[in-house]
């Protein structure tokens, strides 16, 4: 079958659906992947047909205009500037949603939720759309709160809190979508019937999140689409001196979050780390923390591959993307998340819950003495180490990827 994958953000949202794109390749499937321009050597590097999506979309995202929004700094101003700036983008990526389906012809599309066009593309083209999430947040359930909202549980609403979230982009960008679907697909500006997706796949572990048993037949969880490749990876000399020099090192990484001052946030770290009497590794790649300050205790890396590097840590601080995540709990580490913004704090709430790390620490309130603590118990506890590495046992027997490809056959939406 020709399967298309659609998928819209930042490397977090491409790798897992790259890992899914190999598994389909391999299982005879022919793929096409339309992202970012940025992801096109990524993805092509590995065999995957690409198709070219906004640029523009990912350097919005690095404005201040969109960093003051995601970091809730300048209040609702920032977030309605972001939204107006984003329009244009939009209407384009709509545009190239389109001209990759109509040169690919897919039989199947797959899609992140950022995707917005591939519901409607899936309608002209009559062809079945799957939903992909590497979180819950867009089946309805009673269980909890959707990740995208700042709550555990709001009771009786956490189902509509799902509605929300999983129609939230049509609701906002109706009139633009309309105009869109009538110029381009010629199909009327609303649809005849709420668009649904044909089944929803879940890229992260029933262990970590259990399934909801008020969930239909129509979805599945997974477990994480991890991305290969990178076996043959071995720290550098400089690394792994500083790795065999003493007790496991704690990693951190806060990635390129929104808000911060690197300086003052490296400092900050260095200052926890001693008074935790710990060692680290910080990854300085995306900008959060900067390399040219340290100390003997710590040793700066620009990146490394999550798989190879977090089973050489003794524990993972970081701000709770799914992706990290889901790479610590299989490395069987305790977390230490110090959340930003999105679903970052659900993240941290299960990590607590799952007793796998400390409870987590809002960005905002961050202070050398709170993650200095939380590192001393994330290291210290060995009942915490043994959930963790239990865990970490459960998740490394998962084949996501597998189990994606044989929910979708069994649904009859792979033949």
């Amino acid at each position: 079958m020709r399967v298309a994958i659609h998928t819209l953000g930042t490397r977090g949202d491409v790798q897992p659906y790259l890992a899914l794109a190999l598994g389909l390749k391999e299982a005879g499937h022919q793929v096409l992947i339309a992202a970012p321009s940025q992801f096109e050597s990524f993805v092509a590097s590995r065999g995957i047909a690409f198709a070219h999506l906004p640029s523009e979309y990912l350097a919005l995202m690095e404005t201040p205009v969109a960093k003051a929004a995601m970091a809730g700094s300048a209040g609702f101003t920032a977030g309605f500037r972001m939204m107006k700036q984003f329009r244009p983008i939009g209407r384009k990526q709509l545009t190239a949603e389109w001209l990759a389906a109509r040169q690919f012809r897919p039989e199947l599309i797959i899609y992140h939720p950022k995707a917005i066009a591939a519901p409607h593309i899936a309608e002209r083209l009559s062809c079945n759309a799957v939903l992909a999430s590497p979180l819950p947040g867009f089946t309805p359930t009673a269980m909890f709160a959707s990740p995208l909202v700042p709550f555990r549980s709001l009771g009786p609403l956490n189902k509509l809190t799902h509605s929300l979230m999983a129609h939230g982009a049509y609701a906002l960008f109706r009139g633009m979508i309309g105009e869109w679907r009538a110029t381009e697909l010629h199909l009327g500006e609303t649809p005849e019937k709420r668009l649904r997706p044909s089944a929803t796949l879940y890229a992260y572990s029933p262990h970590t999140v259990a399934v909801p048993p008020d969930w239909p037949d129509t979805v599945a969880v997974t477990g994480y689409w991890f991305l290969g490749g990178d076996e043959a990876w071995q720290p550098d000399p400089q690394l792994h001196r500083f790795i065999e020099g003493g007790d496991r090192p704690v990693y951190v990484g806060f990635g390129s979050m929104p808000g911060i001052d690197p300086m003052s946030l490296t400092k900050l770290v260095l200052e926890a780390l001693a008074k935790a009497g710990k060692r680290g590794v910080l990854a300085t790649g995306g900008g959060a923390l900067q390399g040219d300050l340290g100390g003997s205790h710590v040793h700066f890396i620009e990146s490394a591959p999550h798989t190879k590097l977090f089973p050489l840590m003794s524990a993972c601080v970081h701000h709770g993307g799914a992706g990290t995540t889901g790479a610590a709990l299989r490395a069987g580490k305790p977390n230490v998340i110090c959340p930003f913004f999105g679903d970052q704090p659900f993240w941290g709430r299960r990590i607590d819950d799952l007793g796998v790390g400390p409870t987590p620490i809002d960005a905002r309130n961050l202070s050398a003495d709170c993650l200095a603590a939380a590192i001393a118990e994330a290291t210290g506890s060995p009942s915490m180490q043994q959930r963790a590495n239990k865990l970490g046992e459960a998740i490394r027997i998962e084949d996501g990827v597998a189990s994606a490809i044989g929910f979708l056959r069994r649904r009859h939406l792979l033949s």
